[in-house]
């Protein structure tokens, strides 16, 4: 049952978009474009380097389903061994999200503005929290079924 709550989360990137909707009744981009406050002559520049991020971006994205996927389909067989692969993926994973946040920070600042970038950075972190947040609160934390 604990896979199958979970299974709508790894399938692919339209899961991704129907959590982000189900969050702010839009698609992500059209809340980026709400939040991020640009000029006319930064618009063209910021949304082909936000489209290079969001590619980026899932990537990583799918990659962190995978693994939590690869968690709650394991779960009862986990030992120390795997317990501690996967968490090792994770924070390698988080890592990275955050250095790929933090360079299209600053390419984002470069073409852009600090203000421009500031608010790139704080959507970004503001939605991942989110949905690590939603995704955290369908699966069980480690031991938590060995106590029913």
């Amino acid at each position: 049952m604990v896979a199958l709550s979970f299974f709508a989360y790894s399938q692919s990137d339209k899961e991704e978009v129907d959590l982000v909707q189900s969050m702010f009744g839009m698609e992500k981009k059209a809340v980026a474009a709400d939040f991020i406050q640009l000029d006319d002559a930064q618009k063209d520049a910021f949304w082909v380097t936000y489209d290079e991020y969001e590619t980026k971006r899932k990537a990583l994205g799918k990659k962190r389903l995978d693994l939590f996927n690869r968690y709650v389909t394991t779960y009862e067989l986990l030992d120390d061994t795997s317990m501690d692969k996967i968490i090792q993926d994770m924070t390698s994973l988080q890592t990275k999200t955050d250095k790929l946040i933090a360079d299209y920070y600053k390419k984002v600042k470069k073409q852009s503005s600090v203000k421009a970038a500031a608010q790139f950075y704080q959507f970004e972190h503001y939605v991942l929290s989110n949905i690590r947040t939603e995704i955290m609160e369908t699966i069980p934390l480690i031991g938590e079924l060995e106590k029913r």
